[in-house]
């Protein structure tokens, strides 16, 4: 911040060692010569301070000590040429912050005397605001007293109170002259659950000199009513002004009922009404205490999932499932005696607490109760909805100490019962927690596999069984884990999906394929009909940028569409029947071949060949195996081969591995074939040497 400085001074060696002295700074420096320039200015602007000559041409410089409405006089520093020392007493009396007797020393010092002068006046200021501000709060504080919403009281030695403010009529309706001379102890008025509490809190407060606190009480309103109550007492006794102890109390109903409702808020699922995550710990927590103290008690711990509510949701919409869900808690509720705690975690989770029960076959009973309860169709809207619950069951024992611990182990046996085929219960085993620990360690090894791109292609040739010769090769994603080796999909394929890193992995599957098929191509000239085919998931093949991203690797790498070539599973199809259509047919468009994997396993309805734009399809290899042992499997391969013959299909056999299954597929007219028999996945080094040897 730049000071505003007025200089009045006539003499300009005096003018010039001032300007000098205040070259340094943040100072701006206004010079007037005489007493009515200086008025003028004054007028005109504010300054921080004047610098004033005390014998000017048209007056003297003390005449600017006047003070202003606030009763403050102007920063005025006097300067004279002459060491009169009365003079600087009187004008010291008359207001001038300094006065100083021009020689070259003090007016080249003058940026410190007028920072000096600042600070005193400054300190001039903060006291006159303060007496100000002392004299206004005394005016108010006793306007605050009268007219306060709060009651204020005040209470002697003896515990008598000496004054009542008029608010404590209007907060409790009591009149003020009956408080007057009432013991403390002798509140009636407070609730009994309370009274002692705040008898003995305000003779704690009395003997104790300069204490303060704070109680929340019930106070009888003078209508009958309650009314919750905030005081605050302050020990003032030993104040000659006061010689009491100041007691100010509000009334805090509202806040105390909405206190209630938000803590209910806090502890309960808002949609259901059943305690929440929170609430269940604390109770969990306490069971795990008894436990601790009574071998003889015992909880058990049902963690609830329901079965295919997101079907529900996504077919009828969120209010459907939330009334889903609210009908749900409701018949939960029923399967269970009032000791015990049903709580909803979030989503379809529920969490039972069976209190002090007596073994697992009761928490086993209890939960085979709720899987049929909840195996029951819901009507809502007219519709009836089904749905099941898997269940995992911990039986409570002093080993455990945190409710987290728990929670998670009737977790893990919760999923484990989905694995299972859902619709059950599965009684919790530490083997479950090792598996588990297992799964996570997985989890975080393939987020690092992905990031590290850790994943290499395998290719296993596709053979014509006529001729012997190699047309192609399907890529098959091998993980090259750093201490366990080539991992097959087997291994971490499914994990992966689940996590949602299939796509990732997939990606990098196309691109290492893409970059190989770019490196065969330019090496063996006979690999420019090669085509390879790569596997999509459903996942990977619904995605908005599927299109997209497979134009681009196969520009970046300069690879003719028809060399690439893509499976897709019948699922994968049939459960994005209406789009899929779409997808395909773009991707066929550009040149890209479409075949579909696993062909025959699920599905009776072949219809959807003749709707769907597609290449090949590969007969599943558990029909395969089957040909020497099952009629229809015989049957069944036979008429994939003629309908696809008929809607001009390739169609190649997976899976084979004896010299009898070529010749049965040879036989029915299938061309093509893969298999252990006609060749192994092999990795990319390999794979070339197969192709430099011709195929």
């Amino acid at each position: 911040m730049t000071l505003q400085i007025l200089l009045i001074e006539d003499n300009p060696d005096h003018i010039e060692l001032v300007q000098r002295a205040f070259e340094q700074g943040n100072h701006q420096l206004i010079v007037v010569a005489s007493l009515t320039e200086a008025r003028q200015r004054l007028d005109e602007r504010y300054f921080d301070l004047i610098i004033c000559d005390l014998l000017l041409p048209d007056g003297r410089g003390d005449e600017l000590l006047v003070t202003d409405a606030d009763g403050l006089t102007l920063p005025v520093v006097l300067m004279t040429g002459y060491g009169d020392e009365r003079a600087a007493v009187s004008a010291l009396k008359g207001g001038a912050l300094d006065y100083v007797a021009k020689t070259p020393a003090t007016l080249l010092d003058l940026p410190r005397i007028a920072e000096r002068a600042l600070r005193e006046r400054r300190l001039i200021i903060e006291r006159q605001q303060a007496e100000q501000a002392l004299r206004r709060s005394e005016r108010l504080f006793r306007a605050m007293i009268e007219r306060s919403s709060d009651a204020i009281s005040i209470v002697d030695r003896d515990g008598f109170i000496r004054y009542a403010s008029p608010s404590t009529q209007t907060l409790l309706g009591y009149p003020t002259e009956g408080f007057l001379t009432q013991p403390v102890e002798g509140f009636a008025f407070i609730h009994p659950a309370d009274r002692e509490r705040v008898q003995r809190l305000f003779l704690d407060i009395i003997q104790q000199s300069g204490a303060s606190a704070m109680v929340e009480f019930r106070a009888r309103h003078a209508n009958g009513g309650w009314r919750w109550i905030e005081a605050t007492a302050s020990n003032w006794l030993d104040d000659p002004a006061v010689q009491g102890v100041i007691v100010n109390y509000r009334d805090i109903t509202e806040r105390k009922l909405m206190e209630l409702r938000l803590q209910h808020g806090v502890l309960h699922d808002a949609l259901t009404g059943l305690p929440n995550r929170v609430l269940l710990s604390d109770r969990l927590a306490q069971a795990i205490k008894r436990s601790q103290r009574n071998p003889q008690y015992h909880f058990a711990v049902l963690f609830l999932d329901l079965d295919h509510f997101k079907v529900i949701n996504d077919s009828f919409g969120h209010p459907v499932g939330d009334r889903f869900l609210i009908a749900t808690a409701s018949r939960l509720h029923n399967c269970l005696r009032s000791v015990d705690t049903c709580a909803r975690l979030g989503g379809d989770e529920f969490v039972i607490l069976l209190d002090d029960i007596q073994s697992l076959d009761a928490a086993v009973q209890v939960a085979r109760r709720i899987i049929q309860q909840l195996s029951l169709p819901v009507e809502i809207n007219g519709q009836m909805l089904h749905s099941s619950v898997s269940i995992g069951i911990v039986f409570g024992s002093a080993e455990y100490n945190d409710p987290a611990e728990v929670l998670r182990d009737a977790d893990i046996a919760m999923y484990s019962a989905k694995a299972s085929g859902k619709s059950r219960y599965e009684v919790f085993h530490p083997t479950m927690r090792e598996a588990a620990q297992a799964r996570l360690a997985l989890e975080n090894e393939l987020r690092r596999a992905v990031a590290q791109r850790e994943f290499i292609v395998y290719y296993q040739p596709i053979m014509n069984i006529s001729s012997g010769g190699l047309i192609g090769f399907e890529a098959l994603v091998r993980w090259q884990h750093p201490t366990r080796g080539i991992l097959t999909p087997a291994a971490f394929l499914d994990v992966a999906e689940e996590v949602g890193l299939g796509d990732a992995i997939g990606w990098q599957v196309l691109e290492h394929v893409c970059r190989q098929l770019a490196t065969w191509q330019h090496t063996f000239s006979h690999a420019a009909h090669l085509s390879v085919s790569v596997n999509l998931s459903a996942r990977q093949f619904m995605q908005p940028d599927l299109y997209a991203r497979i134009v681009q690797l196969l520009t970046q790498y300069n690879i003719p569409p028809n060399c690439l070539k893509l499976e897709l599973t019948e699922s994968a199809l049939m459960e994005y029947s209406q789009e899929a259509a779409a997808v395909l047919a773009r991707l066929r468009s550009y040149g890209i071949q479409i075949a579909i994997d696993d062909f025959g396993v699920g599905y009776s309805s072949l219809s959807y060949l003749i709707q769907l734009p597609i290449d090949q399809i590969k007969i599943d290899r558990n029909f395969i195996i089957q040909l020497d042992q099952a009629h229809h499997s015989q049957a069944i391969v036979s008429a994939i081969v003629n309908l696809a013959r008929s809607l001009n299909l390739e169609v190649v056999a997976e899976g084979l591995e004896t010299a009898e299954q070529v010749d049965r597929m040879r036989t029915v007219g299938c061309h093509y074939g893969q298999g252990y028999l006609l060749g192994y996945p092999l990795p990319a080094a390999e794979a070339s040497r197969l192709l430099q040897g011709g195929g």
